[in-house]
């Protein structure tokens, strides 16, 4: 597995990897109707703006495909998006893709995110506090339910 930057031009790619995680993956812990309207909207209108930030990493196997990638907003140190692509699913890509945005946040400040239910554990493997419940406005226009999550500072070279 190898890692890159990612940019605008991959916005296709990624939102379609992301679609298809959101069916396969989240469908576990959202009812039908949600699923049906997360994965049928399109990508935010500053999507392509927060690929070229430079928070956007790329994960590719030895064949140059797309198995994954996670997006950090640096000015707010947040964890906007980690999917995996659901065939590489349990073979660590998301756990390195973490490491990979760890290294690119701030390292005095806690890295927080908005996680999806059925990825709450494994942000808690990956040093994550859940600090309760909220209602996500998606930026499709639905809310979901999710579980705010904080990194403390502390934890980020661990």
């Amino acid at each position: 597995m190898r890692f890159r930057a990612g940019s605008s031009g991959d916005e296709a790619v990624l939102w379609a990897l992301r679609t298809r995680c959101v069916r396969e993956l989240c469908s576990s812990h959202y009812p039908a109707d949600v699923i049906a309207r997360w994965s049928a909207s399109p990508p935010p209108a500053h999507y392509a703006a927060l690929l070229g930030q430079g928070g956007c990493v790329v994960a590719e196997d030895a064949q140059g495909r797309v198995v994954g990638y996670g997006m950090l907003v640096l000015q707010d140190n947040e964890v906007d998006a980690l999917f995996v692509d659901p065939d590489a699913a349990g073979q660590g890509v998301g756990r390195a893709l973490l490491q990979q945005l760890f290294a690119l946040a701030a390292p005095d400040a806690d890295i927080v995110l908005s996680a999806s239910l059925n990825a709450v554990a494994f942000y808690q493997r990956g040093g994550f506090i859940a600090e309760g419940p909220q209602d996500y406005l998606h930026p499709s226009g639905i809310t979901l339910a999710a579980i705010r999550m904080r990194r403390p500072a502390a934890s980020a070279g661990s």
